[in-house]
């Protein structure tokens, strides 16, 4: 290799030590690396949690909706509601296993297929916020709907193509799409989930580059068996001087000679989902259809994900907020030992907590998808904390919902209905919501890429030292600009100075206190990279505490963002401080049980007793079975 290859290779390193990595991981994480966006000069709201800063101007006043864009989402919303009462029975929806198709044909016609796409595209140009109060309105009613409209425009073909797409692209297909010609997302395959460098599907070029055939198979591409067109990830040769090739995303006509839907797979819940194995046979794609270049597919991927990751959340409040509505009226009506249930304080004290983190999603949501219509302001870790956070609670949510409703609870819709008892969908809801802890990124993969983003700025202020591809006096001058940096940064992470926001009452109170806890966080966060160093990585439940700290941290910010607007705009301000109050208080609860997971934990035991049981260890531990 000579001097200017290795110059390359090192400036292309991430700034992550890989030199004693098994190549496979190595690859894995350098292609990952690769593909992140650069991060915006200003630090995002989330980001600054964990690095000990509180930008709280960056999402206070909350983003409420102008009178104007409000207004413009509110026909459609009206008209969504009328087609789901009148074309859509999420229970027979469920039990058939089909969306009737001229049920769909009423989606077409008010344009939900086209919510977010520019009106010049046929599309009706509302916002991210609108698009959140819709993911709201049909994740009350049917989660088989809402993942087929998400699954089109969240991370279908629209969105890479509004982000990406070039204006001949975007004049091709987008009319199509927000018209309602299906579309579905192909990343995932048998041996490549998560891990990219392990994608096989290969897109060869014609000897002239205006065609390429793409050869693979694709697993679970949520609308596969239904749509028209396909983003197609799919890896491609190395350009001329390159010693590597890069995944580039296509745009596939389904139609096309070769795609074959091989199955359509089944699951526990969403049981109308149109998911399906799609292989590609030597399919002919035009070079035309590249989206944001050659090598470019992994960034289209990660950024159509970080944007879609912003529907799922928004779904989830809808369910929480069924769930409080059945909860509610069952406490009520349902009387045990002399009084209703709801008075019991076992049965009070779920409520309680499912009402507070109800509120607290639809805060955090709501905060970010208002983010994301600001268009420059980096977001990704707010969606990603939304996804992860949102789809716990919501989980938890449900289960409590059929917890406290009992056997009536855990019976089917029909079951009930049959024997004249009046029917409810939690059992339904309960199979549906479960997934959302697996879809867009598994909290396990979201605790893995949030904390990646959260040690970035100490990363970057590091990279020249860990780097062991740097000559020596790169690395001693990279030694002492990171000192110089630390030796001012640090101690300010020990003043104890929080801002109340200009709040008052309970929530400067809160305020102050997520303001204060983000210093702590960052002391926490140094010194556990100075005791672990490159080896931290390795450290996953660990980082995770660090990810769920910061994570509740932006709960308790968002949630008293939005309490102030909620106040000013005329709620009930007993009300309201009642929820946040609570919600505040639980959430300090964890953080402080967190932070005691940082200092003293099992986590080396609990690693060493897995290993020995993979090992074969203990296997009468399996002995009694069938």
């Amino acid at each position: 290799m000579s001097d200017r290859e290795t110059d390359t290779a090192v400036q292309d390193m991430p700034p992550i030590d890989t030199s004693k990595m098994s190549e496979g991981k190595r690859q894995a994480l350098e292609l990952t690396e690769s593909a992140r966006e650069a991060t915006k000069s200003e630090m995002s709201f989330a980001p600054a949690l964990f690095f000990g800063a509180f930008p709280w101007h960056l999402i206070h006043p909350f983003p409420v909706q102008s009178a104007e864009d409000r207004e413009a989402g509110e026909e459609f919303l009206t008209n969504m509601k009328r087609v789901l009462r009148e074309h859509f029975d999420p229970n027979e929806i469920d039990t058939s296993g089909e969306i009737p198709d001229s049920a769909v044909e009423e989606l077409k016609k008010i344009g939900a297929f086209g919510i977010k796409i520019p009106t010049e595209f046929g599309g009706l140009g509302l916002s991210q916020l609108n698009y959140s109060r819709t993911a709201m309105l049909l994740g009350s009613h049917c989660g088989n709907t809402t993942a087929l409209l998400s699954a089109h425009q969240s991370i279908g073909v629209p969105q890479p193509l509004l982000m990406f797409g070039t204006d001949d692209q975007k004049k091709t297909f987008l009319p199509k799409l927000a018209s309602g010609e299906l579309s579905a997302f192909g990343l995932t395959e048998e041996n490549a989930g998560s891990d990219p460098a392990k994608l096989e599907t290969t897109a060869e070029p014609s000897a002239d580059g205006k065609t390429y055939t793409l050869n693979g198979e694709k697993l679970w591409c949520t609308n596969g068996t239904k749509a028209r067109w396909l983003v197609i990830m799919a890896r491609t040769p190395a350009p001329e001087g390159k010693t590597r090739g890069g995944i580039t995303a296509f745009i596939v006509d389904a139609q096309s000679e070769g795609v074959e839907v091989m199955h359509r797979c089944h699951f526990m819940g969403l049981r109308s989902l149109y998911n399906g194995v799609i292989k590609l046979t030597n399919v002919k794609v035009p070079a035309e259809n590249i989206i944001a270049g050659l090598g470019k597919g992994l960034r289209v991927a990660l950024s159509t994900l970080n944007t879609g990751r912003l529907t799922l959340p928004s779904t989830c409040v809808g369910v929480s907020k069924r769930s409080i509505e059945l909860t509610r009226k069952w406490a009520n009506e349902r009387e045990q030992w002399g009084s209703a249930i709801g008075k019991h304080a076992a049965i009070a004290e779920k409520i309680a907590e499912m009402a507070a983190n109800t509120y607290a999603m639809e805060a955090m949501s709501l905060l970010a998808s208002g983010l994301a219509d600001q268009k420059t302001y980096d977001f990704r870790l707010e969606a990603a904390m939304c996804k992860m956070w949102c789809s716990e609670r919501t989980w938890e949510i449900v289960n409590e919902t059929l917890q406290i409703r009992g056997g009536r609870g855990y019976e089917t819709w029909d079951s009930l209905a049959s024997r004249g008892d009046e029917p409810t969908p939690i059992e339904r809801n309960v199979r549906d919501c479960r997934i959302n802890l697996i879809f867009e990124g598994s909290s396990e993969i979201m605790r893995l890429f949030i904390a990646r983003e959260a040690l970035d700025p100490h990363l970057k202020r590091s990279m020249d030292v860990l780097n062991p591809r740097n000559p020596m006096g790169k690395r001693l001058s990279g030694a002492m600009r990171a000192g110089a940096f630390y030796a001012g940064w640090y101690p300010k992470q020990w003043l104890p100075i929080g801002t109340g926001g200009g709040l008052d009452g309970p929530l400067a109170k809160h305020v102050s206190y997520a303001s204060r806890t983000s210093k702590r966080l960052a002391r926490r966060m140094f010194h556990t990279m100075a005791r672990f160093g490159p080896k931290l990585e390795q450290q996953q439940p660990l980082l995770g505490r660090f990810v769920d700290i910061g994570t509740e941290l932006f709960a308790i910010s968002a949630t008293c963002s939005k309490a102030d607007a909620d106040i000013k705009g005329g709620r009930s301000r007993t009300e309201v401080l009642a929820l946040v109050d609570y919600f505040c208080r639980q959430s300090r609860r964890r953080i402080d049980a967190h932070f005691r997971g940082i200092r003293g934990n099992d986590d080396k035991a609990g690693y060493k007793l897995a290993q020995s049981l993979l090992d074969g260890d203990s296997m009468w531990l399996e002995e009694g079975l069938v």
